[in-house]
């Protein structure tokens, strides 16, 4: 919500279902409609908002989002309104970092968190003939990271061969 080019306020569903009447209300269709139409957004909407600045990382919106259980974010530059950020673009975002939209194989491993880990592990991707379309990786302990790769134009039986030399590296899942 805007008031002289400046933002004042933002309505969430979830202020329009605590603004709405009771499904046990006894008032009839014609009182109910009287009442919503009365109703006025600076009434209903959040004052307090919670914006980023156009040039914020994506991942930060994301935790700022989680953070406040918020779901979309107004996005400003300087103190102008240019767009708004939602659950749904974070989802977009999520499906390229995963490479969902694209042919190849994924995996996921466990890898331990040793520097070089990785390389060997794009190496044995390139001795397949593979290339890597994706990646994302996160520690589900400080020695232990699970790594979720998309690879197109694999020799996927030629790359499980290669992969015997790296033992630190366990294949846990594969999507082909």
């Amino acid at each position: 919500v805007l008031e002289n080019g400046k933002l004042v306020g933002i309505v969430t569903e979830k202020d329009i279902l605590y603004a709405s009447p009771s499904k046990a209300t006894t008032l009839d269709v014609w009182e109910l409609h009287y009442l919503l139409s009365k109703l006025k957004i600076r009434e209903i909407m959040t004052r307090d908002v919670v914006t980023i600045q156009e040039d914020t990382p994506v991942e930060e919106a994301a935790k700022i989002m989680v953070d406040n259980k918020i779901g979309a974010l107004p996005v400003m530059k300087g103190d102008e309104l240019v767009g708004i950020i939602t659950e749904t673009d974070i989802f977009k975002v999520f499906l390229e970092m995963f490479g969902a939209r694209k042919k190849g194989v994924r995996y996921t491993f466990k890898v331990p968190n040793v520097p070089g880990t990785f390389a060997k592990l794009s190496q044995k991707v390139f001795e397949a003939g593979g290339n890597i379309v994706s990646l994302a990786s996160y520690g589900e302990t400080e020695e232990i990271y699970t790594l979720v790769m998309k690879v197109e134009g694999i020799d996927h039986n030629k790359f499980l061969e290669l992969m015997k030399d790296l033992e630190s590296v366990k294949l846990v899942h594969t999507t082909r």
